[in-house]
């Protein structure tokens, strides 16, 4: 997925319904990210996976350290 896809601008946490980020990091796979419930959904085979129970919860420190990985 690019930061650029217009499909970016639709899709939405399935808990609050507000934006999501993409997560993109040398390493580590791609993900949809929620900063406001610290909530990161995965991305397999270019398709997102955002059913609540496909989320995880992230820690603070985990947190802080994807806000630095997010595409603007």
């Amino acid at each position: 997925m690019n930061a650029d896809d217009p499909l970016l601008k639709i899709l939405a946490c399935p808990l609050d319904k507000g934006p999501l980020r993409l997560l993109r990091d040398e390493g580590a796979p791609e993900a949809l990210y929620n900063p406001r419930l610290h909530r990161r959904y995965p991305i397999v085979d270019g398709i997102p996976q955002l059913l609540p129970t496909s989320g995880e919860q992230v820690s603070e420190d985990e947190h802080e350290r994807l806000l630095k990985r997010m595409v603007p």
